[in-house]
């Protein structure tokens, strides 16, 4: 039996930088919660077919586990990976609340591969494995790299560790699922034409606590916020003084006392 952990991550800011490709691109830091997380296990198991459990709501072709399983055999054409899943089931155990803004989806497919790698023995490097990661979703190559804290830019495949302290979080998560692809397409609609570049040069230098403590507005600090407000109202009634907003949400988030 095999095991690793998929943990959360929060967004200390996120802005929005452009828009291309039919993508856009930001500039955010991610920041690793280290005491939320799932745990993907592979547990010894005659399988007719790739199996996973804890997983029930998703359907499979939906699953990002999944979809890594399916571009890491595609990418590496290795028979090894094909028949360790004959011998091995997929088993989640889920802590990570979905369309909660912590990257749950991301996380879990990440870990995947990487236990993947050490398992079969996967001649790759952790770069081969965030470029196969980042055709999956924007956030995989944050999670494969597996930094505390981290600068993203780009569509989310610059990766760049950021030295700091870790931050202990304490986290909120509402009774409302915020759909990112929902949360998106309200941005590119109502503020994309608002982004103004200027207004957070140099954040990416400074370090999570003092970003936090000098910026301390979640709409300025999060681009994705406003535009999470507009596709879902009941937020607002849910906001608290103090607490910063991750991702597309629905997660609140502040520095513990």
């Amino acid at each position: 039996m095999y095991t690793i952990k998929a943990h959360a991550k929060v967004n200390i800011f996120l802005k929005i930088t452009g828009y291309k490709e039919g993508y856009h691109t930001l500039l955010s830091r991610f920041m690793r919660v280290e005491d939320l997380y799932d745990t993907i296990t592979f547990v010894p198991c005659e399988c007719d077919t790739f199996t996973i459990e804890g997983c029930d709501n998703i359907p499979l072709e939906s699953n990002t586990i999944y979809k890594a399983y399916k571009a890491l055999n595609d990418y590496t054409g290795d028979l090894d990976i094909l028949n360790f899943f004959y011998r091995h089931k997929v088993v989640v155990t889920k802590h990570i609340p979905s369309q909660a803004g912590l990257g749950g989806g991301s996380s879990d497919a990440a870990a995947f591969m990487r236990l993947v790698k050490e398992v079969c023995n996967l001649m790759l490097t952790t770069e081969e494995l965030a470029k196969i990661g980042s055709t999956i979703g924007a956030d995989l190559p944050f999670f494969i790299y597996n930094y505390p804290s981290a600068n993203v830019s780009g569509f989310g495949e610059i990766v760049e560790p950021f030295e700091e302290a870790p931050l202990k979080l304490e986290l909120f998560t509402p009774n409302i699922g915020c759909d990112t692809t929902v949360v998106y397409k309200t941005f590119k609609k109502h503020l994309l034409d608002n982004i103004a570049l200027c207004s957070f040069l140099g954040w990416d230098k400074l370090d999570s606590k003092t970003l936090l403590e000098m910026i301390a507005d979640p709409i300025i600090l999060n681009d994705l916020y406003a535009a999470s407000l507009i596709a879902y109202p009941q937020l607002k009634q849910l906001a608290k003084e103090g607490w910063f907003f991750s991702g597309s949400g629905s997660t609140f988030f502040k520095i513990k006392p």
